[in-house]
């Protein structure tokens, strides 16, 4: 039997990148997962015909989860479509780097109000509809809140955030079993990295001669941690910031 057997996941921002992979990693080990999208119905559709094709139960759900009513929403549908919730991916983020003389509000409130707002409003809604049986958090960070490079003063901050919640909550949700971790991905080979060109393909060059394993990661070397976490197998762990970045420090 799967590890994820008869485990119910919803993986926000899941219509590419590290969120379809872990959407794809969940399904594959027993989950029945929503793909979370706010955006991109063609990518998400897509993912869930993939899941499908190889067996897995999957559903797209559209929503924004920087505002708290549609993050319920999209945790209502996990239950009312596959009947119960277990598992919560926050992956769904923006990132931008900016100088200090280029920040404006607007920057700084798209940084936040996904990143640190949205994870903050989807896990109030994930932890109200996980039962007595507990179930995982599971919050995608950055090696950026560790290390915060020039420019990103203002996406680091927001992962900076995200592993202080992970922190509290994991405090908090333990009474409930409900497990809080958070997975730091280093440099991965994306879409978004793809479609980069100039200085910051320069810079990923840069993180990756850092790097002991001396190569960029890819979305499953992230996925299969998060779906440990999400399996028994991680019963005893929470509140822990885990980087998944090839030794990068």
């Amino acid at each position: 039997m799967a590890k994820l057997t008869g485990k119910v996941a919803v993986v926000t921002g899941a219509s590419k990148g590290i969120g379809a992979a872990i959407a794809g990693e969940l399904a594959k080990d027993g989950a029945s997962v929503i793909v979370n999208y706010a955006n991109s119905a063609q990518g998400a559709e897509a993912v869930v015909a993939k899941l499908k094709a190889n067996g897995g139960k999957a559903k797209a759900v559209r929503a924004d989860v920087s505002k708290p009513a549609e993050a319920k929403q999209l945790v209502d549908s996990a239950v009312s479509e596959f009947g119960r919730l277990d598992v919560l991916v926050n992956n769904a983020g923006v990132y931008e780097f900016l100088p200090l003389q280029q920040i404006t509000e607007e920057h700084f409130e798209r940084m936040f109000d996904l990143n640190v707002r949205g994870l903050l409003f989807a896990t109030q809604a994930a932890a109200g509809a996980i039962g007595d049986q507990g179930g995982s958090i599971i919050n995608i960070g950055s090696m950026a809140s560790q290390a915060p490079p020039p420019g990103g003063s203002v996406y680091s901050a927001t992962k900076a955030a995200l592993d202080a919640i992970t922190q509290s909550l994991a405090v908090e949700l333990g009474p409930k079993k409900i497990l809080v971790n958070a997975v730091l991905p280093g440099p991965v080979e994306t879409e978004g990295v793809q479609s980069m060109g100039g200085k910051e393909n320069q810079f990923i060059a840069q993180l990756v001669n850092q790097t002991p394993l001396g190569r960029i990661g890819t979305p499953r070397d992230i996925a299969t941690v998060v779906s440990f976490l999400a399996s028994e197998d991680a019963g005893w762990i929470t509140g822990q910031i885990i980087p998944v970045a090839g030794g990068l420090r």
